[in-house]
């Protein structure tokens, strides 16, 4: 299977195709707030709570409305910010409101969960009024660019800023669940395909096998992992500008000649230890240069340590 097959399953199990073909906000917002559980923990371990417990939905914080909470934190999306709901302690912002309020409601893995979930529907209820589809549809429209590398840059930015201020979720995770859901509805949106390929989720793995290989050495951006990734001349960049070197097309035939996405994410399965299992910490000690002598890249390899080696004073002096 390959990964436009796999993306394609998902957004077929998840009626996403379906769901953009008909403007339909809340089996996109559901597949969304389920793609944001599994953030910061195993897949499995997500999966597995999800399968016990179940998860946010539109309808049931929809149902919600019918009775507004008192509590002044839901009245709109802005006012949300601050909440500070936590799961264990059972506490938040509004101490006076929590025992009628909504959101602890969904009986979710952990409070940030609960403010994601409710954080993104009044974003989708408050800005988009509603209409997922039709918001990312005029936030492509309106983005402008001279260059195509520009243009890619600016489509992304018209969705993943807005969503960014959405409660719990990063960008990598905004651009993983964004691209599955844009590459999978292309045969509705041509234009989605076309922002979908061009996003990248750069996670450890990606940024630490571009530091092990002496990539972002020899590109002059060394950089610690985080926000620089997305920044001009980070990791991101550096993918796309060598996703604009291969043409995706001579590997499959159905994929797009540029296809920045695919490219990522095949640095992320050569590393990930549910795939190839060969550039990550577990396979590498990152005080000393990789051993791994029977991996493809060793001889063109910079095996570059992730950490530099501590200087033992004693022996110094």
């Amino acid at each position: 299977m390959s990964f436009l097959d796999e993306i394609d399953e998902e957004v077929r199990h998840a009626g996403l195709d379906r769901a953009v073909g008909l403007a339909d906000t809340p089996p996109i917002f559901d597949w969304l707030v389920t793609t944001f559980s599994f953030q910061g923990i195993s897949d499995r371990v997500a999966r597995d709570y999800i399968h016990r417990h179940g998860t946010a939905s539109w309808s049931a914080i929809a149902a919600n409305e019918m009775n507004p909470s008192a509590c002044p934190k839901l009245r709109s999306y802005w006012h949300f910010e601050g909440c500070r709901y936590d799961k264990t302690s059972f506490t938040c912002a509004e101490p006076d409101h929590i025992d009628a309020c909504p959101l602890p409601r969904p009986h979710l893995r952990n409070g940030r969960l609960n403010q994601t979930a409710y954080s993104l529907f009044l974003f989708v209820r408050d800005l988009a009024n509603d209409d997922l589809v039709g918001w990312i549809d005029s936030q492509l429209d309106g983005a402008r660019g001279t260059t195509r590398a520009e243009l890619e840059a600016a489509r992304q930015e018209a969705l993943i800023g807005p969503l960014r201020n959405v409660y719990g979720v990063s960008d990598k995770i905004l651009m993983m669940t964004l691209s599955t859901l844009l590459i999978g509805a292309r045969e509705h949106r041509s234009l989605w395909l076309e922002t979908g390929t061009a996003m990248i989720a750069v996670d450890t793995l990606v940024h630490n096998f571009l530091h092990r290989t002496g990539i972002l050495q020899d590109c002059d951006s060394s950089h610690a992992y985080g926000a620089a990734c997305y920044r001009p001349g980070g990791c991101a960049e550096i993918i796309r500008t060598l996703a604009g070197r291969i043409d995706a097309r001579t590997l499959n035939p159905v994929f797009p000649k540029r296809f920045a996405r695919f490219v990522q994410n095949a640095i992320w399965r050569f590393c990930s230890g549910d795939c190839l299992n060969l550039c990550n910490g577990n396979r590498i000690d990152d005080r000393h240069a990789c051993q791994i002598g029977y991996c493809h890249l060793h001889q063109r390899c910079d095996r570059i340590p992730l950490k530099k080696a501590k200087i033992d004073v004693k022996t110094v002096t």
